[in-house]
């Protein structure tokens, strides 16, 4: 998906509006009319996206640091676009897991599901770092719960099927102790082969 470079969209929201309510005032309304569309346009699509799909593009090739930052550029979460505020909040919770924050990431993770998330592959994905969390507690029942909430999903990201099916094989082999491969399957994003996984892509 196209995504305007975040500096460009700032520059073109003040520029824009600072150039278009000058000339407005200068010589009229339509010699800054062409500039305020531009502004207004790129404020729009700032407020209702924020920083989400260039975070994630940056979490998909391991530039975690980088991702962090990119998101600290949504200012305004509140306001975004219903399904896109889930989307945050589980960036949050994705850029946590990356560094072991279990608690934190916990917290991003139901806070994504309660915001809403915009497909089952999202909600899958959230539903499946949670129940890896809980199953790092040893909370082997309440990571089947959201396993079994998992398989009410309309799946279609392959990846993120194995990974559903590699958590059931763990959750059934766990016992009172959680397999010690559940830890690096989560810091890795739960891929087989250590291989991370990708944010599922928005739609």
């Amino acid at each position: 998906m196209f995504t305007i470079n975040i500096y460009l969209r700032f520059a073109l929201i003040v520029v824009g509006l600072i150039a278009g309510i000058g000339l407005w005032a200068a010589y009229g309304f339509w010699y800054g009319f062409p500039f305020l569309l531009i502004g207004i346009f790129a404020l729009i699509g700032y407020l209702m996206l924020g920083t989400i799909m260039s975070t994630n593009m940056l979490l998909s090739q391991a530039r975690f640091h980088e991702a962090e930052q990119r998101l600290k550029l949504t200012f305004f979460p509140g306001i975004l676009l219903v399904g896109y505020k889930g989307v945050y909040y589980m960036t949050h919770g994705a850029l946590a897991l990356q560094s072991k924050d279990l608690v934190t990431a916990e917290t991003w993770l139901k806070k994504a599901l309660d915001a809403g998330l915009p497909s089952d592959n999202e909600r899958g994905a959230a539903l499946l770092q949670l129940a890896m969390i809980l199953a790092s507690k040893n909370n082997r029942q309440a990571a089947q719960k959201h396993l079994a909430e998992i398989k009410k999903l309309n799946i279609t990201e392959n990846m993120l099927k194995e990974q559903v099916k590699d958590l059931e094989k763990q959750l059934k082999q766990m016992g009172q102790a959680m397999n010690p491969s559940m830890i690096g399957m989560m810091g890795r994003g739960g891929g087989k082969g250590g291989g991370k996984r990708k944010m599922p892509r928005l739609r």
